[in-house]
């Protein structure tokens, strides 16, 4: 294990760490991320939905750094850190640790799919937010349970990740072959509430700095007429 997730922030400071936060942002510039973003294209087939909400589950790793970048997502009504493909009984971040559980460390992200669509999400999971290439593994974390997956909640969801991932393929976006797994969405476990924006109220955590404002950043800088400045927070959320 590369990183502690023992650090706990009170809800007091919330403020304080989103300013300083904002602060790394503005004037900081794109650092030397674990996994530098890929500009890539968008998905030829997407989805045409009415719809005002939706859900997809991402899994790439760490999800603190998976968490804020949908956060900073416009559209993104909510972006929820836990734990997909195991049960509910070995929905715990300590037992998930093991790596033999199933389960894959996830964010759930409920959408606006007039404001962003499923394949616009995909295209930023697969750009900036995780590297897809890395088998059981991202960066420093190493394990099934930081496995690139997509836990497909509609067989559209299935249909536009099969032929996304197809088309990455074809184009060589990637300097190795996309190790993505597709599966039907079994059930989602909210992690505990200390993981939830971990990001924003840790901003200057060794691993947040290095790993993951870089991912901030590049989607600001990738994808600017998407981005976000204040992120939609669990916490805030809640109360």
């Amino acid at each position: 294990m590369a990183r502690s997730k023992s650090v706990q922030t009170s809800d007091r400071s919330l403020t304080r760490l989103t300013a300083a936060f904002a602060a790394l942002l503005a004037f900081s510039p794109i650092a030397a991320a674990q996994e530098p973003a890929v500009v890539i294209p968008p998905p030829s087939l997407d989805e045409k939905s009415s719809a005002s909400t939706e859900i997809a589950v991402f899994a790439g790793g760490c999800f603190w750094g998976v968490q804020g970048v949908f956060q900073h997502l416009k559209g993104v009504k909510k972006a929820v850190s836990g734990y997909s493909g195991g049960t509910a009984a070995t929905a715990d971040y300590e037992t998930v640790s093991g790596g033999k559980t199933g389960h894959a460390e996830a964010v759930e992200v409920t959408f606006d799919p007039r404001d962003v669509t499923y394949g616009r999400l995909l295209q930023v999971f697969f750009s900036v937010a995780h590297n897809p290439t890395q088998l059981n593994y991202q960066g420093p974390d190493h394990g099934p349970q930081y496995r690139s997956a997509l836990f497909t909640v509609t067989d559209e969801q299935k249909r536009i990740a099969d032929a996304y991932m197809a088309q990455l393929g074809k184009s060589a976006a990637f300097p190795a072959r996309i190790v993505t797994q597709v599966s039907p969405f079994k059930g989602f476990y909210a992690a505990e509430d200390y993981h939830q924006d971990f990001l924003t109220r840790n901003p200057t955590h060794p691993y947040i700095v290095y790993n993951d404002l870089p991912k901030i950043e590049n989607l600001r800088t990738l994808f600017p007429e998407a981005f976000q400045a204040n992120p939609v927070l669990v916490f805030k959320a809640k109360s």
